[in-house]
């Protein structure tokens, strides 16, 4: 029998624009939640309680792009533009990781997003058996993909290609259903046209949805055009790209003609506030993107390239950088950059079963410290959540209806272990 329990006395974050915010009970059973409303529900008797006094529950945040292994490399290359970064900084030291190093630089981030409020989180990288194997043993849920730059040898692009398919063949559902797979050639600007066809071949043949970079800077997009004739939008249009459910990295160099052609073939975006802040790639366009229903979701990108995984800065940021960039207040409301972090997210990432608190959900969700002077008076709990909250104030994480986070000790990892493992591992590459 699944275990059954019960959260009374809780303040639940259901955000439905009439009512984002309710007081009440939500029962879990097993892995998923099976009700949430203001009264008790019927036939608990015997079922464990928590009391959520003092407690705000929301659903678990979502990570929907990053290179967690890259938290290794955090604070190694800071104030560049993006190209001299990758080429000067990230690509010689990362030609150096092995296994180990990409199995440490994970579990540190892992460690810092689990402890964070982050319950699914999407890695795109190489040796992507031992990100898997660190998802496994956390508790977390994940979208995992072996990335591939194709500016190699035919012989090398065929290994990559093989690896992402035997990847995504072999962690498909494993983990107790927790990793779901998708293929990934890295970019436009990185893979020729060609090897992009065989990646879009190969997610048709597997059933799965697909993810690159795209658009991330100006210089990109004017190389695309140089290249090839066109910017990347109908670039990976006539590669097929978007016959599969695609979602795009960053997306910040827009046109409108180019957001109708991706609202008409339902691609999703992944906003990367902090990250294309920080590389001065630019604002996204993601008030106009909304408006034309495009799904719209956050991720934090690399750990070295944001320099954190906090998620909470990101939906703060995503509420923030577009009234500043527009002058209108209303561009992204508290309510909507929240459901970015969160029901948009697992939209963005095809997670149907995830990212709300709603009966028939999986249970991943996560509660917050209110008991503290910034969450005070208590006027607006979204609002709070938004402009105020900060990873320090998750007090507990459950992923699948597990609990992972307790009194903000992680209860899966070893956190000491972890960040001596990470430190060894940037020591050892820089020896190398």
């Amino acid at each position: 029998m699944s275990r059954k329990w019960l959260i009374k006395n809780g303040t639940f974050a259901v955000l439905e624009t009439d009512r984002p915010v309710i007081q009440g009970y939500m029962l879990v059973e097993g892995d998923s939640i099976t009700y949430i409303g203001e009264e008790r529900p019927e036939g608990v008797e015997g079922a464990e309680t928590f009391d959520g006094k003092g407690l705000l529950f929301l659903p678990g945040l979502i990570n929907t792009h990053g290179h967690a292994a890259m938290s290794l490399l955090r604070g190694y290359g800071d104030d560049m533009v993006l190209q001299t970064w990758l080429q000067e900084k990230m690509w010689p030291m990362e030609a150096k990781y092995t296994a180990a190093d990409v199995y440490a630089g994970t579990a540190l981030s892992v460690l810092e997003m689990l402890k964070g409020g982050t319950t699914t989180f999407l890695d795109m990288y190489d040796h992507m058996d031992e990100v898997a194997k660190v998802v496994e043993e956390s508790g977390i849920r994940a979208v995992l993909m072996r990335g591939a730059i194709g500016l190699c040898s035919p012989e090398e692009q065929d290994q990559k290609l093989k690896e992402a398919i035997a990847f995504a063949q072999n962690w498909q559902g494993k983990a107790e259903g927790r990793i779901t797979t998708m293929m990934s050639p890295h970019s436009p600007y990185t893979c020729p046209p060609a090897f992009i066809e065989k990646f879009v071949q190969a997610a048709h043949d597997l059933g799965l949805p697909m993810h690159t970079h795209m658009s991330e800077t100006r210089t990109e997009v004017e190389q695309n055009v140089n290249d090839y004739g066109v910017r990347p939008v109908e670039h990976l249009r006539k590669l097929g790209m978007f016959s599969r459910p695609t979602l795009l990295a960053h997306a910040v160099h827009l046109t409108d003609e180019e957001i109708e052609v991706l609202a008409s073939h339902g691609v999703t975006i992944s906003h990367n506030p902090g990250s294309n802040l920080k590389l001065a790639s630019g604002v996204a366009r993601v008030p106009e993107l909304l408006k034309k229903g495009v799904v719209v979701s956050l991720g934090t990108d690399g750990p070295a390239s944001n320099n954190n995984l906090d998620m909470l800065e990101e939906i703060r940021l995503a509420a923030l950088i577009h009234k500043g960039v527009s002058g209108d207040p209303t561009a992204v409301p508290a309510l909507e950059a929240l459901k970015m972090g969160t029901e948009y997210g697992a939209k963005s990432v095809f997670l149907p079963n995830t990212g709300k608190l709603a009966a028939g959900m999986k249970a991943d969700f996560i509660a917050l410290n209110t008991e503290q002077a910034h969450f005070l008076p208590r006027t607006d709990f979204i609002s709070h959540t938004v402009y105020s909250a900060g990873p320090k104030d998750v007090e507990h994480v459950w992923v699948n209806g597990k609990q992972v986070i307790k009194h903000g000790a992680c209860l899966t990892l070893d956190e000491e272990r972890i960040r001596h493992d990470a430190q060894a591992a940037f020591e050892g590459l820089l020896a190398r």
